[in-house]
């Protein structure tokens, strides 16, 4: 889907190419190093780390203490004495403990102190819902951190994406937020044997069609994928973009898709209000509201807390109905 073409390519998963890129980087830069709950001798809570405690030793893959605000403290004062930490919060929920470390700090120092004063901090967590694990593990926080300046922040679909743009990001001297979401770690797919990386703000056509426009990202890509595969079997084609990067967002891809078709549906597993959605669709006026025979339709989460109960769950997210009744309403 984004790989390209002539690549010496093997078939990995989504959490076996996050774990290479940091592998990667670790081999070649002696200042990359890990910080978590449980990423050293467990391994990680979805098994990212595993091994790489063995590999590394304690000095490099330290466990902390159960406190995202230290750990997120420590890791951006590490960073601006030079080194490269990954961290990694074991839910994305919990990322709440850390928000003035993140926010208020790694974010604004380099605003503040100019380039004597870098953060080249990646921050790991992994995000989403159906998996029962009721409100204060299951959210989709993303939309939060596109009002942070400063801060780059990352939704890899595929395992091609998921490390090209972690080595992207532990390249670079500003802080990452890289977000995982827990159904895609075991997903599969084509990865080059050798060096790349996926630049920010480069929005890809996962799928190309000429009747409307769908915008999805992370586990919802696989949705609205499976969504234009059953449309194309009823004469409808669907074009699907993946912006891959929240911030910095590739609005170019999205507008051009727009412009072909004039329709557009945006689908995300955060909740509606506020939501990824409204600024995507919001630029798309900015950028291409000629061009459109049909308002924006967005497809999200009701605006509840993700129930603990599995069918309230699945009733509260976005489902492969509600992306295909929002294509064939905006298609009229």
């Amino acid at each position: 889907m984004s790989v390209p073409t002539g690549e010496k390519l093997r078939e990995i998963t989504y959490r076996e190419a996050i774990q290479e890129a940091l592998v990667e980087a670790m081999e070649a830069n002696p200042h990359v190093f890990l910080m978590g709950e449980d990423i050293g001798k467990y391994g990680g809570a979805f098994g990212v780390t595993a091994g790489l405690l063995d590999k590394f030793g304690p000095d490099r893959v330290r466990d902390t203490p159960m406190s995202e605000a230290a750990i997120t403290g420590v890791a951006t004062g590490a960073s601006l004495l030079g080194m490269r930490p990954v961290i990694e919060i074991m839910f994305m929920d919990f990322i709440t403990l850390a928000m003035d470390q993140l926010v208020n700090h790694a974010t604004k120092f380099p605003f503040i102190f100019g380039e004597q004063s870098q953060v080249p901090l990646v921050l790991r967590t992994p995000c989403g819902g159906w998996r029962g694990y009721g409100p204060t593990h299951s959210q989709s926080l993303e939309a939060w951190f596109l009002h942070v300046p400063g801060l780059n922040v990352l939704m890899p679909s595929t395992p091609y994406d998921a490390k090209g743009l972690l080595k992207e990001a532990l390249y670079r001297d500003e802080p990452t937020l890289f977000i995982e979401h827990k159904l895609l770690y075991g997903t599969r797919g084509q990865v080059p044997e050798h060096e790349y990386t996926v630049p920010f703000g480069s929005s890809i056509v996962a799928r190309t069609g000429k009747d409307v426009t769908v915008v999805a990202y992370s586990y919802l890509l696989t949705k609205a994928l499976a969504v234009a595969e059953e449309l194309h079997r009823e004469g409808v084609e669907v074009e699907v973009i993946d912006p891959r990067t929240l911030a910095p967002l590739g609005i170019d891809t999205i507008v051009s898709s727009v412009k072909k078709t004039g329709r557009a549906v945006l689908v995300e597993e955060g909740t509606r209000t506020g939501g990824v959605s409204a600024e995507i669709g919001f630029q798309i006026m900015e950028h291409a509201y000629e061009y459109l025979d049909a308002p924006i339709i967005r497809v999200a989460a009701d605006d509840i807390p993700v129930p603990c109960n599995r069918s309230s769950e699945d009733e509260m997210l976005p489902k492969n109905a509600d992306i295909k009744d929002a294509i064939m309403k905006v298609l009229g």
